[in-house]
């Protein structure tokens, strides 16, 4: 008995040390993934889809290599139109590289704008299965760059792309709740002006986005009291919203064509900004108080009721500023 009893010993011992450092290491190993560290294991599907030696590539710990040969694989397919293949490329360059935001935004481009636009010119399709397909496109590429964002919280310019794809007017019928889409615009793009290296117009997006959406208005006209503070950010559109915002907030207290005078100093130049803007009204901008500004200074510059802005049609799509 007493032969085994030291090989006993020592083996409890070791299944006792086990026991201890298994929660250790088990948590300091998601500690390592948690910050980017270490990548987590190669889901089985990825693996059958990247073939046996390149599951051994990146199990290797070459997985951007993979990521990158893939890549190309993705744009043969663009240049095929094999849309459901760019698709499926790119959700297994994303296991390969979860933490590259290049991916995750070449992914969504292509099918938010590259299928989603070949689809809605697509003559082989019936109308309606055109527009199912083009929505499903739109939606698939939002919510690629989402399982993005996720994946890299805080990322500026996967933030920045999201606000620009739900503030897309080539692509807000897809989106149904525009509310709730131009609120997503504006959370969105607060995140990536809030970047350290953030470029100022992000800033002035943000302010567009949620000043288009409803019972949002205080905080818009404080964001943009705020911007309007630099000179640098007196754009066209940024004064026109801050008009609009400033006549809600005070419909009683502020004369509109007086206000608009303020802004813009003259007569002529603030007739035509805010006749500019008024033709916009399709983009969802708020419009307080621009159509009684625009009245008065028709009669101010005796502009003929013939020539009025108001008998004009809508502008064509006019950028941002």
């Amino acid at each position: 008995m007493n032969r085994w009893r030291r090989p006993l010993i020592l083996v409890s011992a070791l299944l006792v040390a086990g026991a201890v450092r298994m929660p250790v290491e088990a948590a300091f190993t998601r500690q390592l993934r948690a910050t980017g560290l270490l990548a987590a294991p190669l889901p089985i599907a990825t693996r059958d889809k990247i073939g046996q030696t390149g599951a051994a590539v990146a199990l290797g710990g070459l997985r951007t290599l993979v990521a990158t040969f893939l890549n190309l694989r993705a744009f043969t397919f663009f240049t095929e139109r094999r849309w459901d293949d760019v698709a499926d490329t790119f959700n297994t360059i994303v296991d390969l590289a979860p933490r590259t935001s290049y991916y995750w935004e070449t992914g969504a481009w292509h099918q938010a704008y590259n299928a989603s636009s070949y689809y809605l010119n697509d003559s082989n399709l019936p109308p309606l299965r055109r527009d199912a397909a083009w929505r499903d496109s739109v939606l698939k590429g939002r919510g690629f760059l989402e399982r993005g964002i996720r994946n890299i919280p805080g990322d500026p310019k996967l933030n920045a792309y999201l606000g620009f794809l739900l503030t897309d007017r080539n692509k807000s019928r897809a989106f149904r709740d525009a509310d709730a889409t131009f609120a997503a615009a504006a959370a969105a793009y607060q995140i990536a002006a809030d970047a350290a290296d953030a470029l100022p117009y992000l800033r002035r997006f943000q302010l567009y986005a949620l000043a288009r959406v409803p019972s949002r208005e205080a905080e818009a006209l404080a964001l943009a009291r705020t911007l309007y503070q630099t000179r640098a950010n007196r754009t066209p559109t940024l004064v026109c919203v801050y008009f609009a915002l400033e006549v809600h907030a005070g419909p009683n207290i502020i004369d509109p064509a007086g206000f608009a005078l303020s802004l813009f100093g003259s007569p002529d130049n603030a007739y035509k900004t805010l006749a500019t803007y008024w033709l916009r009204t399709g983009e969802r901008l708020p419009v307080h108080g621009v159509a009684a500004a625009l009245n008065a200074l028709e009669t101010t510059l005796g502009i003929p009721a013939d020539k009025s802005i108001f008998l004009q049609q809508p502008a064509p799509d006019t950028p941002d500023e």
